[in-house]
Order: C-alpha cells, then structure tokens, then sequence
C-alpha cells in the first residue's frame, strides 16, 4: 500500500545548535492509526510541526500524498488537519464563527451542514454560540478537534489531544477517533496516557532524542517485546532463593511469601515446566498463582530506557 506520509532522511537544527531532529525516516500507511510514542523533549511536536508545514524542515524529504510539503505546500496543507498541544483559540468569538473561520482559511466553501455535524459529534452543539471564552479546557479542546476537521482533511494529527479532559470527554473524543479511521481518514496521535496508544493504534513509533527507535504493528510489538510475569503465592516464607532455582529469572518479594518468574512470550519454551520441576524437587510449594502480560507502557518505558 501507498503510504500517506513519507519522511526520508529528515534532520533538524534549531538556531540553539539544538539536533531536534536526527536522520529520521518514516511512513505512516493511509488510514491507520498511527501513534507516535515518545519521552518530554524526543521530537515527537518537531516532527509533526514540520510535517504540518508550521516548521521550517532542515535536510530531507516529506512527502504527503505525493506532494513535496516545500513545493506543493498549499496542496498538503488542505490534505492536513491539526490538533495541536496549545489551546490557541480566539476567546472572543462563538465556537460556531470559530471553526467556520478555519474552514474559509483553507479555502473551502462554506457548509453549514457539515459544520454542524462536526459540532454535535463533538457533543458542541449546544455551545455553538457560546463566546470560547466561556467554555472548560475540555470543551475548548473539543472546539480544536472541530477546526482541525473543518476543512474535511484526509489526514489527522492529535497531538496530546486528551491532556487535562476528562475520563467521559476523552472517550467522546476516541469514538470521534474510531469513527473517522472507518470514513478513510490517516491519524497521527501522541498521547502521554499511553494506554490510550495500546487500546487505539494500529502501529506504534517510538522516537527519542530525536531518533526513530523502532516503528512496528502493536500486536507483532506486544507479541515480540512484551514478557509475561508468573507470580506463585507460596504455602511458606522463603529467606531467600535456593541455589537450585538459580537458572530461572525469578525475584522473591521482601517478605519472602512471593515469587516472580518473568519469561518471554514469542519464544517456543517459556520454561514454566521447568519451573514447576525445580520448585517440587526444591519442595516448595505454592497455593496461588497469577500471570500479568507485558502493556505498551512497560515496553515503551523498557525501550527508551535502553536508549539512553
């Protein structure tokens, strides 16, 4: 498949001398959904910034659909809607001039249709003549969802769009989410609440210190980098791990009534059968047991941890 977005080779220094950006290549499939993981400070905003033309590039190529972002700028940025981090809205004017507005800025006719539509998708309708000035943080965010999505674009960026909502806006926002993957749309998300990523992305990137570390499908991810960890609550207190034990990846809680054994998950032995073997010859047993599957957050952490 064509994808939508091509980045190749794109580097970025700020005036500072600061490297936001390092070599960095990437494709993002038409009508995914895309999450851009990363720590404070990776690139994650740059990168998106300069996809969305509000940066200038440094060395390298984008292309969007085709189109170069420098030399068929216009042309990209009518395929490009953005959420961004910052709640940058006129406080003066209604939600309803507000996102009309953004609509005329891309050159787009006006339909009072489809503006409607977005505004009760987004559970604003009510607010349509409401000064923004007026509303909460949430509904103010939802206000950005509705000018980004103005202009009808093919592609979507949500940059850290649930930061400060609340636990029912944000469920609104990814059904929103859901239901424009189904009509075709790209999206580009970074999120901080990173089971959002897990529950919602078709693939995942991880980015830091301006460098792609790896871009995988999630389930191929979970299934190659995640681990599983089998706690045994056991009948008695160990003082401590038998030698015997010794080559099995296994952690006794402090208070000695709890082991941890931690194993892969795509491998063809997970070695529990030896497990068992070894705690029955070392006539320890146990009268509980439960298993904890690797998320996308201890992954993500364990990936940027070995990166630094």
């Amino acid at each position: 498949m064509q994808p939508v977005i091509e980045v190749t080779n794109l580097s970025k220094t700020y005036a500072t001398g600061f490297e936001a950006l390092k070599d960095v290549s990437l494709e993002v499939r038409r009508g995914e959904i895309f999450a851009l993981l990363g720590p404070n400070g990776a690139g994650k905003t740059t990168l998106i910034n300069i996809i969305c033309g509000l940066v200038n590039p440094g060395e390298g190529r984008i292309l969007v659909d085709g189109h170069d972002i420098v030399r068929d700028y216009r042309t990209t940025r009518k395929l490009i809607g953005l959420v961004p981090q910052e709640l940058a809205i006129d406080a003066f004017e209604s939600v309803w001039w507000t996102v009309s507005f953004s609509r005329g800025l891309f050159g787009r006719s006006k339909n009072p249709a489809h503006i409607e539509k977005i505004l009760r998708s987004l559970a604003l309708w009510d607010k349509k003549d409401a000064k923004v000035m007026t509303l909460s943080g949430g509904m103010k965010r939802r206000v950005l969802i509705a000018k980004a999505l103005s202009h009808e674009p093919e592609i979507l960026f949500l940059d850290e769009p649930t930061a400060g909502v609340d636990v029912e806006l944000r469920q609104d926002m990814w059904n929103l989410v859901r239901s424009l993957r189904d009509t075709g749309v790209t999206i580009i998300l970074t999120t901080h609440y990173i089971e959002e990523a897990e529950e919602m992305a078709d693939r995942v990137g991880v980015i830091n210190k301006g460098e792609i570390i790896l871009v995988e499908d999630k389930h191929t991810l979970m299934q190659e980098h995640g681990k599983k960890e089998l706690s045994l609550e056991l009948d008695s207190p160990l003082a401590a791990i038998p030698e015997s034990l010794s080559g099995h990846a296994l952690q006794l809680d402090s208070d000695g009534r709890r082991l941890v054994f931690t194993y892969g998950t795509h491998g063809p032995r997970t070695g529990i059968n030896a497990l068992f073997a070894d705690l029955g010859q070392a006539g320890i047993r146990f009268r509980d047991l439960e298993t904890r599957q690797s998320s996308l957050q201890d992954i993500f952490v364990g990936l940027v941890r070995d990166r630094r």
